[in-house]
């Protein structure tokens, strides 16, 4: 056993990383079911709702540009409360909104916010956790993500039955937001936890030249974000727009709010529960094992939900159909955070986490556009069976360059 994997033991990052992750977590997914409510009190349709509802992953991707590179500078916790507390601000501001416009522009400080959390958790574990341990470790942090989403749609529709506004789910984020931040005050820094002194990895004092901005790594990254990154960000894309249609479609089939969020936390449910699975089949067998299935999953799901709108039975196909996208999403809990570790320089990984997660982000926001746009010409069903199509396209990418990027072995360390 190696001097690394001596060091590392869960109990070092549970606190630092992940109880604030959830924390975060159950925020962000107790107010998703209820975005489409809060838009058509404003006067929006269901085409207008889905493209607020998307603002959220044009928000990630605008937050990727400068993360990696404030992260790099100000370390991981620092990022991750100043997150926590745009967070906030966006929610409050969401409560406030007197019109639709202002909804969607306090979703998408929201979606900058998540982008910032999100990747300096995942420099943090890319940088200290060992490789054997890599893909249970981010199926982990997944796995806090996915318990978030089976916490926060029940938590959302426990408000709504008390208080019968969807406004409340707002203030509900507001307040896990300041909990999350107020955890990492708290907390002890995560590079005190495992004895890295402050400073001592590349690039989080020093200043860098414009040569190591996102734009120059894109472009030194060409290869791969080209290539594996398209298969990857057509996977994110999938992932994020079943955040939008899910809580759409059941609006168009006649479910309430309430109703909408029991059902996503069920799906939440099932996700969770697959993650320790997902991550020692990933670090078992290889990454292949899990990102098909899911990729493959993901994409029936849309395309069979595409056929029952109109079927008698509508309202239990979705239910069927949601916990079915939620099992093939499970089971690739992570395995996008582990490719991007795979991919990354260990000592200063933020960088190229910040260009892999905006690659994966422009798919995030790319595709929910995609579904608002086809929906808005042809039809919500016709947009969701499109939407079908590029996940198996994505899913054939993935299969041709997953093994040729990434050459180790289960197991393996990387060279020094």
């Amino acid at each position: 056993m190696s001097t690394a994997d001596r060091a590392f033991r869960w109990r070092s990052v549970a606190g630092a990383v992940f109880l604030p992750n959830l924390v975060f977590s159950i925020g962000q997914y107790a107010v998703i079911p209820v975005i489409p409510a809060l838009a058509q009190r404003l006067g929006t349709d269901l085409r207008g709702a889905a493209l607020i509802a998307s603002m959220l992953v044009v928000g990630q991707l605008i937050g990727d540009i400068p993360s990696g590179a404030i992260i790099a500078r100000i370390g991981e916790r620092t990022a991750m409360i100043a997150a926590a507390g745009l967070a906030m601000i966006g929610a409050v501001a969401a409560v406030f909104a007197p019109h639709a416009i202002m909804l969607g522009a306090a979703m998408l400080v929201i979606g900058v916010a998540g982008a910032a959390f999100g990747l300096a958790r995942h420099a943090f574990m890319t940088s200290f956790v060992p490789l054997r341990f890599r893909a249970r470790a981010l199926s982990a942090l997944g796995g806090s993500d996915r318990l978030g989403a089976v916490i926060g749609p029940f938590a959302g529709a426990g408000l709504l039955t008390l208080t019968g506004a969807p406004h409340s789910v707002l203030w509900l984020l507001g307040a896990l937001c300041l909990i999350a931040g107020l955890l990492l005050v708290v907390l002890r820094d995560p590079d005190e936890v495992l004895g890295v002194p402050r400073g001592s990895r590349a690039g989080q004092t020093e200043v860098r030249t414009e040569a190591n901005s996102l734009w120059a790594t894109l472009a030194s990254s060409r290869r791969v974000l080209l290539t594996l990154g398209v298969g990857a960000a057509i996977l994110s894309g999938l992932r994020q727009a079943r955040q939008v249609v899910l809580p759409v479609w059941a609006a168009s089939i006649g479910l309430d709010e309430a109703s909408t969020s029991v059902i996503l936390g069920v799906a939440g449910f099932v996700d969770f529960s697959l993650f320790f699975l997902g991550g020692w089949i990933t670090d078992r067998f290889g990454r292949l094992w899990t990102i098909l299935p899911c990729a493959i999953g993901i994409s029936t799901g849309m395309i069979a939900l595409a056929l029952t709108h109109d079927l008698g039975a509508k309202q239990a196909w979705f239910v069927a159909i949601a916990l079915f996208i939620a099992l093939a999403n499970g089971l690739g809990s992570g395995i996008l955070m582990t490719l991007g570790a795979d991919l990354a320089d260990r000592r200063n990984p933020a960088r190229f986490l910040g260009a892999w997660r905006f690659t994966n982000d422009a798919g995030g926001a790319l595709l929910p556009i995609v579904v608002t746009t086809v929906a808005a010409i042809a039809t919500l069903p016709i947009a969701v069976f499109v939407l079908g199509i590029l996940g198996y396209g994505g899913a054939i990418t993935l299969r041709i360059f997953v093994s040729r990027h990434v050459s180790l072995k289960p197991g393996q360390e990387p060279p020094a």
